[in-house]
């Protein structure tokens, strides 16, 4: 059967808001090999910008925030997408094809309590950033214009059904809140499988951010996102990883930062193995001269690092 090409609008029905859940049934099921157009939302009610301000709120935006089913988190996330024949323990295979802007503003916030300097920012900001699709740039309102790299910072398969109901917030072996800016169009990521069907979903739009995300957020507005799908059953993992046309990532999320770089760091030494033969120990080394260990976010419970090995520089016999 040939692959075919679906899309997946963000209705109610077809978001879910604040949560991951290994026990959600599928909206769509999909063949391996498939490409799906994701529809995603970003904000909660208070998040969208009054209608004096001249910003559009998508139509279905204020409808999915009021039928959507509620969960612990802020996120809303479009899915989930069953792969037919996808089991607990095989490795789904996702190729980001196309990241679009969905709408002409973003959403930036600080918030008491949270962020990474709470004690420094004590006070509740809000502000919509206008975005020129166009230019690809979100105007500052200090006047400055920054580049947009659009990518999600939501996405991923479901937990283990014996997890429960997760809140969207914590990134996690599954994916979910990775909030990794590496992870833009033309990227693949591996997540390993941990329950029948691999359930993905996708939300969470960032139309630019740093690494760290340190205030809070990025600036969140909705995206649509093309995925191409396949099932590996020749991988085995236990966190995802990713792969750009020039570099290898591994993450690593923990509550303790250094722990997540151990995490982090010790996949990239196993990544390099696998790939090339390296004795653990040599490819220590290699991480040592060669890979960046990038703080990825400090501000969504599990933080985040991502260690990032340039292909050029990975062992020869690997490079085929």
């Amino acid at each position: 059967m040939a692959p075919r090409h679906h899309h997946l609008p963000s209705t109610p029905g077809n978001v879910s808001l604040g949560f991951w859940d290994g026990s959600l049934p599928p909206v769509l099921t999909i063949q391996s090999g498939d490409r799906v157009t994701i529809d995603t939302l970003s904000g909660e009610g208070p998040d969208l910008p009054d209608p004096s301000s001249g910003f559009a709120v998508l139509p279905e935006h204020r409808a999915v925030l009021e039928k959507g089913p509620q969960g612990p988190g802020p996120h809303l996330l479009t899915g989930p997408i069953a792969i037919d024949g996808a089991r607990s323990g095989h490795v789904l295979e996702v190729r980001i094809e196309e990241i679009v802007l969905r709408q002409d503003w973003g959403w930036n916030l600080q918030v008491p309590l949270l962020g990474t300097l709470p004690e420094d920012f004590p006070e509740l900001r809000r502000m919509h950033v206008p975005l020129d699709r166009t230019r690809r740039t979100a105007r500052m309102p200090w006047g400055q214009d920054i580049p947009l790299a659009p990518f999600f910072g939501n996405f991923g398969v479901a937990p283990p059904p014996a997890w429960g109901r997760l809140s969207s917030k914590e990134p996690r072996a599954f994916g979910g809140n990775m909030d990794n800016k590496e992870l833009v169009a033309g990227t693949t990521v591996h997540f390993p499988i941990f329950c029948d069907g691999a359930l993905f979903s996708a939300g969470d739009g960032h139309a630019v951010q740093g690494d760290g995300e340190v205030c809070l957020t990025a600036i969140e507005t909705s995206l649509q996102g093309t995925f191409t799908f396949h099932l590996r059953t020749d991988m085995t993992l236990t966190l995802p990883r990713a792969e750009t046309p020039s570099a290898f990532i591994t993450m690593g999320f923990d509550e303790d930062l250094d722990d997540a770089v151990k995490i982090a760091l010790r996949d990239m030494i196993r990544l390099i193995g696998e790939r090339s033969g390296l004795s653990a120990q040599d490819a220590y080394t290699l991480c040592s001269i060669a890979a960046d260990l990038r703080v990825t976010q400090t501000v969504d419970g599990n933080k985040g690092i991502h260690c990032v090995l340039p292909k050029a520089l990975m062992p020869a016999s690997a490079r085929a």
